[in-house]
């Protein structure tokens, strides 16, 4: 069953049940209002040639209905990041998969300060050209019993592209991921085989749909149990959502370790009394906001690990099964091995290598690029670019992205553990960030940045010393006001790298000046 299938199949179950209520136009739907406009929406969407179909929305309504009525019209939903770079995101979304039709709103360009682009339609616009007749025809239509509604909306195989999302962009240019329903439908299917998840659950869309968290557990994961959803168009509006999840009595919440910190600092103490679940991602948790959940709220964040390629989740904490700083076990149907980084040999128990998963939850492939799809999976295995250890019970331990290791006087350096290790030392509620920058004759130098002023260099390189081999340390550090952020709440690695090499060699300019 497609996974729009999924979503009519509660339509018909629990039609007057909540199914949204979108904060930015104050608005509640059914499962049956819902169901209506999202046939509504369809019609405008058939008129269409294209198999793509570009989605740029905050989650709410206007994403919601999009989406569906985009995949009941047989047609594949393109996401488009619009909270950094929109524009230049829609272009090379269009390029990249060959499409012009953009589903966006005026309020969202408003907002950003941006003009549409070729191809833009505004959700708006539809709403407005709604008439009565229409309103009428999808309402009788949404009363057919499922064996007749194939007739008019789209029914095709479960290994259909269900959705095109972009990777990140933090290390390297954006690739457009394929998932399968089949895909969405591991995680959807087995999220409830670990925690209990069910119609009666409230579930807060602070994550944006252009990320594979968001859209799977805060869309299609309640949209498949009839439980209902609670959308926020900004993550980063972090009083608004805390009033939310108290508001509306939110029972599963999901967020990069950022934006948990970020509520943090916002909520008071009854304001997550009525979460059950409370599930990180995306990043690394620290345990700062770890022990500040517990202590402050009496909430355990449960971490997890996944990518966009895995749709996304491959493991999490629960429960039953529970190591703080681990990733957790990976979900039932998932195989996951630890690999030599430079053989391929599958290491024993305890080792430390590149993270390799097999199951229904790995993408179909990158969209028109067949040679990367080739690097990434070999024999059903997707190559995830993460180093970690699997231990003797089970758990998955993440050590950082390959891509996070660097070379120096011939040792490996984790630029994720001086990382690390700086958050020990920084004040409360700073960020760091760790990269390499080169040097000829030993390969790299080890750069920190730091969003504070609040601290005493000697002090810290004293503390690193103690703990990091002399080649690890920190060759220079810089304070910034704050650190590139991609939409997800991850650092923008790719931004960091180059301020950072940008002030390097700005320095000899500098000494010069002073001579």
């Amino acid at each position: 069953m497609q996974l729009h299938w999924k979503f009519i199949e509660n339509a018909k179950r629990v039609g007057s049940k909540m199914a949204l209520f979108d904060t930015l136009s104050d608005t509640s739907f059914s499962y049956s209002q819902l169901f209506i406009a999202s046939i509504m929406i369809k019609t405008f969407i058939d008129k269409y040639s294209s198999q793509f179909v570009g989605i740029m929305l905050p989650p709410g309504a206007g994403s919601i209905l999009s989406i569906l009525g985009t995949q009941m019209s047989g047609k594949v939903p393109v996401m488009i990041n619009y909270a950094t770079g929109a524009i230049d995101n829609a272009i090379y979304a269009q390029n990249k998969c060959h499409f012009r039709m953009i589903i966006t709103s005026r309020k969202l360009l408003d907002k950003l300060e941006l003009k549409p682009i070729k191809g833009m339609i505004f959700i708006e616009d539809w709403l407005e050209k709604l008439s009565t007749s229409m309103k009428l025809k999808a309402l009788i239509k949404s009363k057919l019993p499922v064996s007749l509604l194939t007739a008019f909306i789209h029914q095709g195989s479960i290994d259909d592209v269900a959705v095109i999302l972009f990777t990140s962009g933090s290390e390297k240019e954006p690739k457009a991921v394929q998932l399968t329903h089949r895909n969405i439908l591991h995680n959807v299917t087995t999220i409830p085989e670990i925690i209990d998840v069910g119609e009666e659950d409230i579930f807060i869309a602070n994550l944006p749909y252009f990320h594979v968290f968001g859209l799977t557990i805060n869309l299609w994961v309640p949209l498949s149990y009839g439980a209902s959803i609670v959308a926020m168009p900004n993550p980063l509006d972090y009083k608004t959502i805390c009033e939310a999840i108290k508001k509306h009595n939110v029972s599963i919440m999901v967020g990069t370790p950022t934006f948990f910190w970020g509520y943090a600092k916002r909520a008071d103490e009854d304001t997550f009394k009525s979460v059950r679940y409370a599930i990180a991602g995306a990043d690394k948790l620290p345990l700062m906001v770890n022990d500040t959940y517990i202590e402050k709220f009496n909430l355990k964040i449960f971490e997890g690990y996944g990518a966009t390629e895995t749709s996304p989740v491959i493991s999490t904490n629960t429960p039953t099964y529970y190591k703080l700083g681990s990733v957790g076990k990976p979900l039932p149907g998932v195989k996951v091995k630890i690999c030599d980084i430079d053989t391929g040999k599958e290491l024993p128990v305890g080792s430390e290598g590149k993270i390799l998963v097999k199951g229904e939850l790995v993408m179909k492939g990158y969209y028109n690029d067949l040679e990367e799809t080739s690097v990434r999976i070999r024999d059903g295995w997707y190559d995830t670019g993460d180093i970690g250890v699997i231990d003797e019970d089970g758990f998955l331990w993440h050590k950082g992205r390959l891509k996070r290791f660097v070379k120096v006087a011939g040792e490996m350096i984790s630029l994720v553990k001086v990382e690390h290790l700086l958050e020990s030392v920084i004040p409360e509620g700073s960020y760091c960030c760790v990269v390499d920058v080169p040097n000829f004759e030993k390969g790299a130098d080890i750069v920190a940045c730091v969003t504070t002023k609040q601290f005493d260099k000697k002090t810290m390189l004293k503390h690193l010393r103690g703990k990091l081999p002399p080649m690890a340390i920190p060759k220079e550090l810089y304070v910034m006001d704050e650190l590139p952020m991609m939409a997800s709440g991850k650092v923008n690695f790719r931004e960091v790298e180059k301020m950072v090499r940008n002030m390097v060699n700005e320095q000899p300019k500098e000494k010069e000046k002073k001579r």
